[in-house]
């Protein structure tokens, strides 16, 4: 098992039956913030727009210049209206409504929460509580990785490199519920290489391209690189140079340790399908 190759497949027909046996159609809207959203942000929506036909699927594009009271309007349209089971919305949202970040996002009915902004749906996280709302996607794409492999988490160490809530925190608290010993390390740790060559199952998402080299790693490790980096000398599909690559130097982290999911075709590509599955629960909890 060098590489644990991405379970979309799977997924995306578990999927396909969910919603073939539904009621009514499931339907998602994406909501991003004003101003230009990361493409890696946006690339679970976009991609399951593209595997989905079962799925409905909206977006709103506030303008530019949008006021707060503006995106709350929109966010309540979205909360009223019972044709939209989930919301995606588009972080980190820009300067002139960073002071009102967390009053947006909590804004948003933690029911149609389906990756994890509100801070309710983070409670349920750090809770172990799934009533509460939805599990942020790339941390819960991590989780269905291990399982899909049965990989037993019971007493292992864990390592995950980064510390935001959109990964790092979740991951942890995830692992944790999976009886994992966890540590995190972020950039005032000390002596990162060495306490990420202790782990059994390393969690990378630091975000930084070849970050995550041979000295961090060892025999036997399962490590999942959860980062989209811009890698302006990796070949691409054209025969150019550029593409999305991990926080891993793939060509000599791959030979050394146990199993590595590759980027791009791994937790990416997982991350979608489990947006959909949460659209899909979003639309049986009704």
């Amino acid at each position: 098992m060098k590489k644990l190759l991405a379970l979309v497949l799977a997924l995306c027909a578990a999927v396909s039956l969910c919603a073939c046996g539904s009621t009514s159609t499931p339907a998602a809207t994406t909501a991003p913030a004003a101003g230009d959203a990361p493409a890696a942000t946006e690339a679970p929506a976009t991609e399951a727009k593209k595997n989905v036909k079962e799925l409905k699927w909206g977006s709103v594009h506030p303008e530019t210049q949008v006021v707060t009271q503006m995106m709350m309007k929109a966010i309540d349209e979205i909360n009223a209206n019972d044709a939209i089971h989930g919301v995606l919305m588009f972080r980190p949202l820009p300067k002139h409504l960073k002071a009102d970040q967390n009053e947006i996002c909590n804004r948003l009915d933690p029911k149609k929460d389906v990756d994890c902004m509100t801070d309710l749906s983070n409670a349920g996280v750090f809770e172990g509580r799934s009533d509460l709302g939805f599990a942020p996607c790339t941390p819960a794409a991590c989780m269905e990785i291990l399982d899909y492999y049965g990989i037993d988490c019971k007493g292992k160490n864990a390592v995950v490199i980064g510390r935001s809530l959109v990964v790092g925190k979740p991951a942890a608290m995830m692992l944790m519920g999976k009886n994992a010993t966890v540590t995190v390390c972020h950039t005032k740790t000390v002596n990162t290489a060495e306490i990420c060559r202790k782990a059994d199952i390393l969690v990378s998402a630091a975000g930084v391209l070849n970050s995550l080299t041979k000295d961090y790693v060892r025999p036997g490790q399962v490590v999942i690189d959860v980062s989209i980096n811009w890698d302006e000398n990796k070949p691409n599909a054209r025969g150019g140079l550029g593409a999305i690559a991990g926080d891993a130097v793939y060509a000599e982290v791959e030979p050394i340790v146990e199993a590595i999911t590759p980027v791009p075709g791994g937790v990416g590509s997982v991350t979608t399908s489990v947006l959909m599955k949460h659209v899909i629960e979003a639309a049986e909890r009704v």
